[in-house]
């Protein structure tokens, strides 16, 4: 009899367990049956072959239509190609070799429907190019339909397809997974009867039965139910633990003063707050004045007036005895910061005779005599505001009373970074307040969760204008190129500024002489010729680069406008130069890489051109964009592309350019990225726990089993009348998720 926890090892053949572990990194009972069917083919169905992308691992269900021998080149002897249709005119090619290519013979005749599985490629050119797998692993239905354990399944009931790998097929998965289910043991439910009983719920082993063995789709949805809902509630329950646990840490209370700082900054304030800005405000104000940490997500779009609120509460703390530090992702966004900050303060930022407090700028090109003086205010508490980069992470850097951390633009720092500041405040925890412009999808996924106090800043303050979006198809229509070109010499001559970001600086070794051939005069339309070659077989050029488009600009179609450069390898010096020059009007074009993404504010900026668009994310875009429209001005962005409309890339670029909504960007994002381990440090989704479960898509099963989980959480907390709940939230966590979500 198979056990849940059972070593794969020692429940299958090793043929078989070792490529699952190996490929799948599945190495017991239970992770095998966690490992869920992708999808469901019925009996007959074909699967669409429009939709591939090349270097996927597939498994695709098709039908022989014409097999034929064809000689080698260079040598003798012939091989095989297979055509297989999907029923919707759309082809895929295999090709088999050597001894392999006559047994295909025998077992794939024209009319053969079979399951497909290798990595998809792409042959030939322009629209004769074709999709091929080679010496793919394939199984026919008449084959399987044959074997007395499989007839009926492939019968009548849908077929599983599974996710599968290099070395191991769907089919050998589904194989597996019959052994286990057939040998299985007793397994405790870690949901309880009750509970499963409001919400017409399956047990566990007839949920895997049933998602692995469907008799029909009746079957498949019963099982989704229970299963999604597993993945919600035990989820909802580590976090409920976690509030929990939140709530008993200690924090230095830092109440409001009616007589300190923060009033007389509110007193010299040359605007308004606006009512959003003061509703958080006053949220920000009464968590910091608690015995316990505040930890509070602050959202709000691009412009919406976050710094002034994060200050605010800054102030607050050093009214109350404290200190706080702001840490943001790059250099430029710390320097604007503090330039910031020391503005909006002015004689309340010298400290000294005048009663208020010093604003320390600390980053990794902080000279020694002024890290030396950072340092020293710091640890002595004289400066009641520190911003700096990672190098307010590094041991040697000392506060006297740490009472609040700020981060801006949180994604850019992993839970460790985040940690290894907080631990600087001594004893007990700092407040800590993190600020995003666009929620990325591990964001959206923690406030959907409910694991963050959540702020929203959802009014711009007077003077924002709007920002026009507009997607320019360079290789369609070269002539919306030359436009935008156009549509900057306008605005420059009404005696505005631009952006133009290219995804790449151009100087790494070998990539000098990506673009340097198409260099002259002219525009660039020729870019985007270039862009198209080699795309018939899968093939892209390289990203445009800071240091090859400049020149071409200047020289061509910007040519007697002042051009300037700036990206990330600059000299700290020569980066912060550029950025005081194209902030005083000095330079009309600045050609920039992403450093210019967050904190760099220029009113009289108004046009932002994205070269190379696609290449970026959804957050990136937003971001980016937001650098315009930021002095009463109307903002252009215009995203330069050569993708075709109808393509993936495309359809995100039509996305960004229909709303200028960042939450609803927020969820575009999360639809194509997926959300991210929310149990871990993982961006991308691909290594996500959540296996059934879709945020946007399952919102109301998250909801219920939020409040199931509170429920049970507030009634037995240690769960020590649930020790199978207990027990597989353990499973779930593990030691380093344990350790990460004890810091995060």
């Amino acid at each position: 009899m198979t056990r849940f926890d059972e070593p794969l090892i020692k429940a299958l053949d090793p043929k078989t367990a070792k490529p699952l572990e190996g490929s799948l990194n599945i190495t017991t009972v239970g992770e095998l049956l966690r490992h869920y069917p992708r999808r469901y083919a019925e009996r007959g169905e074909l699967t669409a072959l429009d939709a591939l992308e090349v270097d996927e691992h597939v498994t695709v269900v098709g039908e022989v239509s014409r097999l034929m021998r064809k000689p080698m080149r260079n040598r003798s002897g012939t091989w095989l190609e297979v055509e297989v249709v999907d029923g919707r005119r759309n082809k895929i090619y295999l090709s088999f070799f050597g001894k392999m290519s006559h047994v295909v013979e025998t077992r794939l005749k024209p009319g053969t429907r079979a399951m497909f599985s290798g990595k998809v490629g792409r042959f030939g050119h322009g629209e004769r190019a074709k999709w091929q797998l080679s010496n793919p692993e394939f199984e026919p239905f008449e084959e399987v339909e044959s074997s007395s354990s499989s007839a009926a399944e492939f019968a009548a009931a849908p077929v599983p397809i599974y996710p599968a790998a290099g070395g191991i097929t769907s089919w050998v998965i589904r194989r597996a997974i019959g052994v286990v289910l057939d040998t299985l043991g007793p397994i405790p439910d870690p949901l309880p009867d009750d509970l499963r009983a409001r919400h017409r719920l399956p047990g566990l082993a007839e949920a895997l039965e049933a998602v692995h063995r469907p008799r029909d789709q009746g079957d498949v949805a019963r099982a989704r139910k229970r299963l999604k809902f597993d993945e919600a509630f035990m989820l909802q329950a580590v976090l409920a633990q976690r509030r929990q646990a939140a709530a008993a840490w200690p924090a230095t209370p830092r109440p409001l003063r009616d007589d300190g700082l923060l009033a007389d900054f509110d007193g010299r304030l040359p605007f308004q707050l606006t009512e959003g800005q003061v509703i958080v405000g006053e949220e920000i104000a009464a968590e910091l004045a608690l015995a316990h940490p505040m930890h509070r997500l602050l959202q709000g779009e691009v412009g919406a007036g976050k710094t002034v609120v994060a200050l605010r509460a800054m102030l607050q703390v050093v009214d109350a005895g404290g200190q706080a530090a702001l840490l943001a992702p790059t250099e430029v966004l710390a320097q604007q910061h503090h330039r910031s900050i020391v503005r909006m303060l002015g004689d309340l930022g010298t400290g000294g005779m005048f009663g208020g407090t010093a604003v320390t700028l600390l980053t990794g090109s902080t000279g020694a005599a002024g890290r030396r003086a950072a340092l020293l205010e710091a640890a002595s508490g004289a400066a009641g505001i520190v911003v700096g980069t990672h190098a307010l992470l590094q041991e040697h850097v000392q506060f006297a009373d740490l009472g609040l951390v700020v981060v801006d633009e949180q994604h850019r720092f992993g839970v460790e970074q985040r940690d290894a500041l907080r631990e600087k405040a001594g004893g007990g925890r700092p407040h800590v307040l993190v600020m995003t412009a666009t929620p990325i999808p591990r964001t959206v996924a923690m406030t959907v969760f409910g694991d963050l106090e959540v702020s929203t800043l959802s009014q711009l303050p007077s003077g924002r204008a709007p920002i026009t979006t507009h997607v320019v198809p360079a290789a369609d229509k070269p002539h919306f190129l030359e436009r935008t070109w156009e549509r900057i010499r306008e605005e420059v001559g009404l005696g505005r500024q631009a952006y133009i970001v290219c995804p790449r600086i151009g100087d790494q070794e070998g990539d000098e002489g990506d673009l340097s051939d198409l260099a002259g005069p002219g525009d660039l339309a020729e870019l985007s010729e270039a862009a198209e070659a080699g795309e018939g077989n899968g093939e892209r050029r390289p990203p445009l680069a800071v240091m090859e488009v400049a020149p071409l600009l200047a020289g061509g179609p910007l040519a007697g406008l002042r051009v300037e450069v700036l990206h990330g390898r600059l000299p700290p010096e020569d980066k912060d130069a550029v950025m005081r020059a194209f902030t005083r009007g000095e330079v009309d074009v600045l050609v920039a890489t992403t450093v210019i993404e967050v904190g760099v504010d220029v009113p009289n900026a108004s046009v932002m051109v994205i070269m190379d668009a696609d290449r970026f994310g959804v957050s990136q875009l937003h971001q980016l964009r937001g650098r315009v429209g930021r002095g009463g001005l109307p903002g252009l962005c215009l995203l330069v592309t050569d993708f075709p409309a109808g393509t993936p890339a495309r359809e995100r670029l039509d996305a960004v350019a229909a709303t200028l909504d960042g939450f609803e960007l927020s969820r575009v994002d999360l639809e194509q990225r997926r959300e991210g381990d929310v149990l871990g440090a993982a961006q991308s989704g691909r290594k996500s726990s959540l296996k059934m479960l879709r945020l946007l898509r399952d919102e109301d099963v998250i909801r219920d089993a939020r409040e199931e989980a509170g429920l049970l959480l507030s009634a037995d907390p240690d769960l020590s009348a649930h020790p199978a709940l207990r027990a597989e939230i353990d499973r779930l966590l593990g030691d380093d998720r344990a350790e990460y979500l004890e810091k995060a």
